[in-house]
């Protein structure tokens, strides 16, 4: 009712309920009056290009941009990544959204993020996934994509690798496809993803020639063959070999959590730790590959005081700065460590807020000020997280 209030006929209706002197009278005319209000938005004026200032190349964030209504918040996210000293994103840019009918395209919101990724001098590693009803079966989840649909798939992709070469180094295809759940709770299929890698390879290639194809974005996880939940990723690694993935991706995409472990724990193939990736580079030198980079798009530790995975704060920020130190020293095929995740939308109201580095309302926590240390070179001198000294000897 209220939307009919505006206009001569609305200002003549308010003068009526004024003048009834009625209670109910005034609190209609109270919210007509309070509709009328709509404050500007927070206006995101793009600044003076800028540029990533970082002693420390590995460093990278994975932000969620996807779901996020207001374009300031977007530009505040990546100014802050740009001053943590952070110069490449991981960004999920699902499909469904930018093609809900066969060939009509709506860049409008990835042109945004890609305006401001610019602005702030900032790479985007571009996650592909997520299937629009027209390309799956009816009744199935947003991951389920049918082989039919493979060929609409690298269409789409080549064309988002076509119209952002600049700002995206890199196109990941798909997210954890080892898990069930990730794809489309049918059962995981290393042999029919690389049939998906073999068809939008070369359409990539040929749309966008420098655009990197990273494979994988795969789970850590010990689920053995068969189980319905997924398959370990060092198995389902080395069945993507054997069904010949080796030519259709230039680079690997793995998510390695640190869970309860400091990051110099010894991996081992029943153990999922930091250190893990070695083993999954270890799949590539055998096959043969060991030029071929390696990219950690999700990894992290997390402090929530319930969740029987997490560590203590203070452990959360040591372990993650010497896990920059650790893979600096010793990885020289990473190119990306990448961490869950920079920022939420909104509040989960459970473990995962945990992984935020910077809070919903923009609080910059510990973590962050120990990156941004880690990216200048120097060492953030403070009680919060520095270990505890050693007792004198005799004590």
């Amino acid at each position: 009712m209220i939307a009919r209030l505006r206009g001569p006929a609305g200002r003549a209706l308010a003068g009526r309920l004024w003048r009834g002197r009625g209670w109910a009278a005034r609190l209609l005319l109270l919210l007509w009056l309070l509709s009328l209000i709509h404050p500007a938005p927070p206006r995101a004026m793009l600044e003076d290009p800028q540029t990533v200032s970082t002693m420390q190349p590995l460093l990278c964030v994975h932000t969620r941009f996807t779901d996020e209504v207001h374009e300031w918040i977007i530009q505040r996210s990546m100014q802050l990544v740009r001053e943590m000293g952070a110069d490449t994103i991981v960004e999920f840019f699902p499909w469904a959204y930018f093609e809900p009918q066969p060939g009509a395209y709506r860049w409008e919101r990835v042109d945004l993020v890609m305006r401001h990724a610019r602005n702030q001098g900032l790479k985007v590693l571009a996650r592909m996934g997520f299937v629009p009803e027209w390309a799956r079966p009816p009744g199935t989840t947003f991951n389920d994509l049918p082989e039919s649909s493979y060929p609409a798939f690298a269409r789409f992709v080549a064309a988002f690798a076509a119209r952002y070469p600049d700002v995206v180094p890199g196109v990941i295809l798909w997210n954890e496809p080892n898990l069930a759940f990730e794809w489309g709770f049918r059962p995981v299929d290393a042999a029919a993803y690389t049939r998906l890698l073999q068809v939008v390879y070369p359409a990539v290639q040929a749309a966008s020639p420098t655009t990197l194809v990273l494979a994988g974005a795969l789970a850590p996880t010990l689920e053995p063959p068969g189980s319905p939940a997924g398959l370990n990723d060092l198995l389902y690694l080395e069945a993507m070999y054997q069904a010949g993935a080796a030519p259709y991706f230039d680079a690997l995409a793995v998510h390695t959590y640190g869970f309860t472990q400091p990051p110099a724990a010894d991996p081992a193939p029943d153990v999922l730790n930091f250190r893990r990736v070695e083993l999954l580079h270890d799949v590539l030198r055998r096959y043969d590959d060991p030029a071929k980079p390696v990219y950690i798009t999700e990894s992290g530790w997390n402090d929530h005081p319930r969740w029987t995975k997490a560590v203590r704060p203070s452990q959360r920020v040591q372990y993650t700065v010497d896990s920059y130190r650790l893979a600096a020293a010793r990885w020289p095929w990473l190119e990306k460590l990448c961490l869950w995740a920079f920022r939420y939308p909104r509040f989960t109201y459970s473990y995962p807020d945990n992984f935020m580095i910077v809070s919903v309302g923009f609080e910059r926590t510990p973590l962050y000020e120990a990156l941004r240390a880690l990216s200048r070179g120097t060492v953030l001198e403070t009680q919060l997280w520095l270990p505890a000294p050693a007792p004198a000897a005799g004590r």
